[in-house]
């Protein structure tokens, strides 16, 4: 465990993306098997490991100290598995001889009966040093929080085998960990893998939002635009009796979506937007992205849900028509291909991304600010000779969104962040001012834990401590009254109506944009002007 702690504790403290590569790599390059493997799996979301509750590691706990104590040490350092490393009583100084294996600390948990897990975990914590138990209780929990994507570890595998990352995607899904063959493959000891199921994820196309003066000197002729719809980008991949459906990053999403798998009725990759509603042909609206978010991160699905959440793909690109890449052709190439495919595709799961005239850059402006369905978030723009490439290359894909909505709201709540942020009150939630049993009251409307600088993060963090009310857990209530408080302005993609939160509204990726301690939390927005904005 020692080896994969420690890159953790280093990955946390290195900000720098280059930085985190090289860490990456010389993990995976130093670590024997199966342990790289499970880190690997670990870091990328792919790990399955037995979980353990909070509350039964509390309990443990408090076995062993004072519970006042560990409350104060928990709100001091705002994560719970970093506190229990910390705290826990060590009887052993010298633990340099008993070293578990990532791989063997998860084949055993994996193994354990129900009423074997308590004692286990009890005998395994007390076996680690202070960061493998750190990293151990983050495995278990489900809070492996340490600012790495899945897409970055790729990276680094790539780099560390001299590989095109693009190879190593294509063979992702197609592999379990602890990923013995692929790291056979990239250390030159085997072929390539081959994989079970055809049916592979490969990596998709990004595009690069347009910035002043990107446009400048490029002519409208030479691209075509489609609206950008505010859904999820999604790739479809058949071949033979095997379908998927995958998220933008990879994810196997099929589960959630049976009624796009069973749709599916061509053989191919093809790349789209997924959306909820009927599709053009249809002739239904499409729904919001709040009724996606019905669909969205589950194993399975009912059948009521299926009937009022219908989902179809809005078609944007084709990489495989059947046996044939056709990424190297045309984007006016690949759209004519599939055209045809839609054609003969379901009627009311499948629909062609419409293309949107325009002569003029100024015209395509004042298009994507003023869209025909409040479903749409901007436009895309594409070069018409454009090949598809993976990954984010400056030129070819540009997406023009919609200027932001933005309200000033007032900070009710803070909580401690993750990593580097651990020490600091850095997740937020705000409020803003609507009518409740005759009275002015805050209610929250929304979370956002970016956006501002380091040192806004500071003088936030001191807002908090300063002014905390009461605490609920690792939850801090901030003073919020109509004369003294702290009003920051929001922004955010979208909102929608939401019958989960109290406010009854929902915002689509909130961000804290401005600080406005000038600002009295009076004059703080309200919720009827958000309600005006779901309306129109």
């Amino acid at each position: 465990m020692k080896a994969f702690a420690a890159l953790l504790d280093r990955l946390v403290l290195t900000p720098a993306r280059n930085g985190k590569l090289k860490l990456l790599s010389d993990y995976f390059r130093d670590t024997p098997d199966p342990d790289r493997g499970y880190g690997l799996a670990a870091i990328a979301g792919t790990l399955d490991i037995r979980s353990v509750k909070p509350a039964m590691l509390r309990e443990l706990v408090l076995e062993r100290m004072d519970e006042a104590l560990f409350r104060y040490s928990y709100d001091y350092v705002g994560d719970l598995a970093e506190t229990i490393s910390l705290v826990w009583d060590q009887e052993r100084e010298d633990r340099t001889a008993d070293d578990p294996g990532l791989g063997a600390v998860i084949a055993e948990m994996n193994r354990l009966g129900r009423t074997e897990v308590r004692s286990h975990v009890r005998t395994l914590l007390d076996r680690l040093d202070t960061s493998s138990r750190f990293a151990f209780l983050k495995l278990v929990t489900g809070g492996l929080r340490i600012g790495v994507s899945a897409r970055l570890a790729k990276q680094a595998l790539a780099d560390f085998a001299g590989k095109d990352v693009g190879e190593i995607e294509t063979l992702w899904h197609g592999l379990e960990p602890p990923y013995l063959p692929l790291f056979a493959w990239l250390e030159g000891k085997s072929d390539r893998p081959v994989l079970a199921t055809p049916a592979i994820f490969h990596s998709v196309m990004l595009s690069t939002p347009v910035q002043e003066g990107d446009l400048d000197g490029l002519d409208p002729k030479d691209f075509a635009a489609e609206w950008k719809w505010d859904g999820i980008r999604v790739q479809l991949s058949g071949f033979g009796s095997t379908r998927r459906l995958y998220s933008r990053s990879g994810d196997d999403i099929s589960g959630a979506f049976p009624d796009i798998v069973a749709a599916m009725n061509f053989e191919g990759v093809m790349d789209g937007e997924l959306l909820v509603g009927g599709t053009a042909r249809s002739n239904s609206p499409t729904r919001t992205f709040g009724d996606l978010q019905q669909r969205l991160n589950r194993k399975t699905v009912s059948g009521r849900m299926l009937e009022e959440f219908p989902a179809f793909i809005r078609a944007y690109d084709l990489l495989l028509d059947g046996d044939a890449d056709i990424r190297p052709q045309t984007y006016l190439e690949r759209r004519t291909r599939l055209t045809g495919l839609i054609e003969r595709a379901q009627h009311d799961r499948f629909d062609l991304s419409p293309l949107v005239p325009f002569s003029s850059w100024e015209e395509l402006d004042r298009l994507r600010m003023e869209p025909p369905d409040p479903v749409i978030e901007g436009v895309m723009i594409k070069r018409l000779d454009s090949s598809y490439q993976a990954g984010r290359a400056k030129g070819p894909w540009f997406k023009w969104k919609r200027n932001p909505y933005n309200i000033d709201a007032v900070l009710m709540y803070a909580q401690r962040g993750h990593g580097k942020r651990s020490s600091y009150y850095s997740d937020f939630t705000f409020g803003v001012w609507t009518e409740l049993d005759g009275k002015e009251q805050l209610v929250p409307v929304g979370k956002a834990y970016f956006g501002f600088t380091d040192a806004e993060l500071e003088e936030l963090d001191r807002f908090v401590r300063n002014n905390t009310t009461d605490r609920f857990g690792p939850v801090r209530a901030i003073r919020a009254e109509r004369d003294f408080g702290y009003v920051v302005e929001v922004a955010f993609e979208g909102i929608n109506r939401s019958s989960r939160h109290k406010s009854g509204v929902a915002m689509r990726f909130p961000r804290i944009a401005r600080l406005r301690a000038d600002k009295p939390p009076i004059e703080a927005d309200r919720l009827d002007t958000l309600l005006a904005m779901i309306e129109g």
